[in-house]
């Protein structure tokens, strides 16, 4: 009688150990399940691991971490203490704000946008949630919200491989301007050595980064023996992150970011981070997409079932989930309506700090591939309308899942042949 019940517990603990193991620390609010896989005949079950919201994973990091400095908003999001963030805020709104006790921590102009980022303080007492509800009542066309705080929407593997991948021809350069919102990149990387990004951010003291270094290669990165999706193209990055010295990620440095790279007259922004929907985030984006500067965004890791994930999921965005080297989405990859492409996110390789090269899996390492192909689109000075490069991008895909653009893999697949094999590092198996 105990013989079945033995099975199922060698076997599940068999796909436990074959799974790669994602963060599983407790999170104070509840998570979107996805929906149970159904019991084919004579099976056992299939035992799936918890899918982490990584909004609200950080929100808790964060919590420990800075507990003066961070709180959640009403959906759990993480976001600065006591602080608002008003785009073009109007002036006898302002005027009253501060005589109500407000006050202007940052006040920035954006000559690309056209806007003025302003943050406020909220008064002593009074509730952050409560504040920005009087700022939208006294100033109702004005854009307000939390200072949210974005996540880097994977992180690479910690083994690195300690070695070149397979040689191979050094690949053209593509010329074209292109941009990048993370954190830090590792600029004397070897995958750099033809065109070294141009790295701001962080009063000038950029930190590089395992996550800003990874996807600034596969979008850019070019060596005989990796290449990144646009290999030379002129890459100019902003650091948000900053090492991790302070909160990072704050929607207030995004906004900048993006006015920055704007002003760099880049083609394409990729951004693999994440975060919830923000209405000074929202308007920003839709002026950039205004100028036919493409947006490529990472989907997230929350799983099929969680909700959309910001920016990938505003409209106009290019939102990008992974597939692994089996052409299979992967199982944390976020989905729904609002996504255009599939490109590989795993069982690969990218560049990490040291000049070395590490496993990566994640939407952030799809992203970039995506956003190098559009780059090749428009290089040698090509000008065309966003729209019309999307679907000249997806005329290429590959139809996965079902028929037309569906809700796993959008468009379809695209990239696959830029994956780099960590199997095949240096002409030997890579280390484990």
């Amino acid at each position: 009688m105990k013989r079945p019940f033995a099975i199922a517990v060698l076997a599940a603990s068999l796909c436990a150990a074959a799974w790669p193991q994602l963060p599983r620390a407790p999170l104070p609010l509840p998570l979107p399940s996805l929906p149970a896989t159904p019991l084919l005949p004579d099976a056992l079950p299939v035992v799936q691991p918890a899918i982490v919201s990584s909004v609200r994973a950080r929100a808790r990091e964060l919590l420990q971490r800075y507990p003066r400095e961070v709180e959640r908003d009403p959906r759990g999001a993480p976001a600065v203490r006591a602080v608002i963030l008003a785009l073009s805020p109007d002036a006898q709104a302002l005027q009253q704000a501060l005589a109500r006790g407000f006050r202007i921590q940052s006040d920035d102009t954006s000559q690309p946008l056209g806007e003025r980022v302003v943050t406020l303080l909220v008064p002593p007492g009074l509730a952050t949630q409560r504040a920005l509800q009087q700022l939208r009542t006294a100033d109702p066309r004005g854009s307000y919200d939390f200072d949210h705080l974005f996540v880097e929407s994977a992180l690479p593997a910690a083994s690195v491989a300690a070695g070149e991948p397979d040689p191979g021809a050094l690949p053209a350069p593509v010329e074209v301007r292109v941009g990048l919102i993370d954190g830090g990149v590792d600029v004397a990387h070897p995958v750099f050595a033809s065109r070294p990004p141009q790295v701001s951010g962080c009063g000038g003291k950029p930190v590089a980064g395992a996550h800003g270094t990874a996807v600034a290669s596969l979008f850019v990165g070019r060596a005989a023996g990796f290449h990144g999706a646009a290999p030379g193209a002129e890459l100019h990055v902003v650091d948000v992150y900053c090492g991790g010295d302070a909160p990072g990620g704050r929607v207030r440095d995004i906004v900048l970011a993006l006015s920055e790279l704007m002003a760099a007259q880049a083609r394409v922004i990729n951004m693999s981070i994440v975060g919830p929907d923000n209405a000074v985030l929202a308007a920003v984006v839709r002026k950039v997409l205004a100028r036919s500067i493409l947006i490529v965004a990472a989907a997230g890791n929350d799983g099929p079932g969680a909700p959309p994930l910001y920016p990938a999921a505003y409209p106009g965005v290019v939102a990008v989930t992974a597939v692994d080297a089996h052409e299979k989405v992967l199982l944390e990859a976020g989905a729904g309506a609002y996504l255009s492409f599939a490109a590989p996110g795993a069982d690969m390789l990218a560049a990490a700090p040291g000049g070395v090269y590490a496993p990566v899996r994640g939407t952030s390492y799809a992203a970039p591939l995506v956003a190098g192909l559009l780059a090749r689109l428009l290089a040698g000075g090509q000008v065309e309308p966003a729209a019309r490069v999307v679907q000249q991008l997806a005329a290429t895909a590959v139809d996965r899942g079902a028929r037309g653009r569906d809700r796993r893999y959008g468009y379809g697949l695209v990239g696959m042949d830029l994956r780099t094999d960590p199997a095949h590092f240096a002409g030997h198996p890579a280390p484990p």
